[in-house]
């Protein structure tokens, strides 16, 4: 009996070391959101490869996958996923699914952000009051959007108000808790968010906050040892009608915060 269970245990292992390992980049958001916690087990349960996740901004995530240190990326800032995939790094984008960005900030907003008309407004409010604005400041796709709303109020944010912290959403979600400060997040970290202190959601619904998550598989073109097919594999279970129910039937805070929209 001890030989036949030293037998089971050593195909066990064998069988666990022979695990199809696939490596992912993907945002910080989607890890702060809870929603990796929810996928992944059952990715790898569905495909049986072993999902091995690289948690980074966006910015770093396209450059991993640029150098073919991962095999795919789940990112969120779509001008510069197209141009990964126009410069030859990303065999393609798929868009996966969908969230929003709000404007956080202190409860009793002396900012009078929730009488804004769009997002641009609502950030120039911010500026004109010189309220404290936590910034990312790490090149992720929420840091890209970010730059952009501002760009759009016509405004270079400056000064001792404008702190940009070189942080994942979680950490400079505390750092603003921590100041009764403004900030921008995805709407599932926000809502997932365990030290609210004194923040809200004061502003949201402006088309220019639209949150698309898409899925690159990398170009094994010039990384021969990019895993191809698991990232077929991989992408196959994300457009996949099990994946709809994941994704959809995800709850945060008491809301769903992301929408299924792979083109399949």
């Amino acid at each position: 009996m001890r030989r036949i269970a030293a037998a089971l245990l050593l195909l066990g292992l064998a069988s666990a070391a022979q695990a199809e390992v696939l490596k992912l980049a993907v945002t910080t958001s989607f890890r702060n959101s809870g929603l990796a916690e929810r996928l992944v087990p059952e990715i790898e349960r569905d495909t049986g490869m072993e999902i091995r996740l690289l948690v980074v901004g966006t910015g770093q995530a396209l450059r991993l996958g640029a150098a073919g240190d991962v095999d795919a990326v789940l990112t969120h800032a779509k001008a510069a996923e197209e141009r990964f995939v126009a410069e030859g790094h990303g065999a393609h984008r798929r868009e996966i699914m969908r969230s929003d960005f709000v404007v956080i900030g202190p409860s009793e907003d002396p900012a009078r952000v929730r009488g804004a008309a769009s997002a641009a407004e609502a950030l120039g409010r911010i500026a004109a009051a010189r309220a404290a604005f936590v910034s990312r400041g790490d090149d992720s796709g929420t840091h890209a959007r970010e730059r952009e709303i501002w760009k759009a109020a016509g405004i270079a944010p400056a000064g001792r108000w404008y702190m940009e912290v070189g942080a994942g959403m979680g950490t400079a979600l505390n750092i603003a808790a921590g100041m009764g400060a403004y900030i921008l997040s995805d709407r599932a970290s926000w809502l997932n968010f365990g030290n609210a202190g004194g923040l809200a959601a004061l502003f949201a619904g402006d088309p220019a906050l639209a949150n698309p998550y898409a899925f690159i598989p990398v170009s094994p073109e010039g990384r021969p040892h990019v895993r191809r097919g698991l990232a077929r594999r991989l992408e196959a279970w994300l457009v996949s009608d099990r994946a709809r129910a994941l994704i959809e039937g995800f709850e945060a805070g008491g809301e769903r915060p992301f929408a299924f929209s792979a083109d399949r």
